[in-house]
């Protein structure tokens, strides 16, 4: 899938290519976290018109930019009105989400405990994150949730991973806090 243009591109990947440059998950995502928080303030992230549109059953995935050189892969994220996703992992990669339009509300979980296939869970918090606002997952620490709380408006958030993200472990709800993992393939929408 070929990355989009739009204005202010260019200066999103050189600072995000800075960004990335420092050593440890901890300094990169902090640096990731203040670099996107200052270009959606500063509004130099325009966005094609396409990213507006959310998918009809779930959220829109769309790649922004995959640097081959520093690795690192930027995604855009359309959330129609109550649009979320089910607890799951970033396949062992750090990751900053920041969002540009609307509101989300992401929900963080420990594992407790696992027992096979089966993993127990439980809420460490919840934050509701409006326009200009990031926050940073790195592993272990990266199971969550996310969701656009809102009934009447899209919400879009952009993510930078680590690396490529294709696939991630996905937790469909049992009973009593446990879960079953099932893996993910992950793709972009058009």
């Amino acid at each position: 899938m070929q990355a989009m243009k739009f204005p202010g591109d260019q200066v999103l990947i050189q600072a995000l290519d800075s960004a990335v440059q420092c050593r440890g998950a901890c300094d990169q995502t902090a640096r990731v976290r203040d670099t996107l928080c200052r270009l959606i303030h500063d509004r130099t992230l325009q966005l094609p018109r396409i990213v507006q549109r959310a998918g009809e059953e779930t959220y829109a995935r769309r790649l922004i930019h995959h640097s081959p050189d520093l690795g690192y892969t930027v995604l855009a994220m359309t959330w129609g009105p109550h649009q979320g996703t089910k607890i799951h992992d970033h396949s062992g990669m750090w990751c900053v989400e920041g969002v540009l339009e609307g509101q989300v509300e992401v929900v963080q979980y420990e594992l407790i405990e696992q027992d096979q296939d089966r993993y127990c869970f439980e809420a460490r918090g919840s934050m509701q994150a409006g326009v200009g606002s990031a926050g940073s997952l790195i592993p272990p620490h990266e199971y969550h949730t996310i969701a656009n709380p809102l009934s009447q408006q899209v919400a879009i958030t952009i993510h930078v991973y680590s690396g490529e993200m294709t696939c991630c472990n996905v937790f469909e709800p049992r009973e009593n806090n446990w879960y079953e993992k099932t893996s993910r393939s992950l793709g972009y929408d058009n």
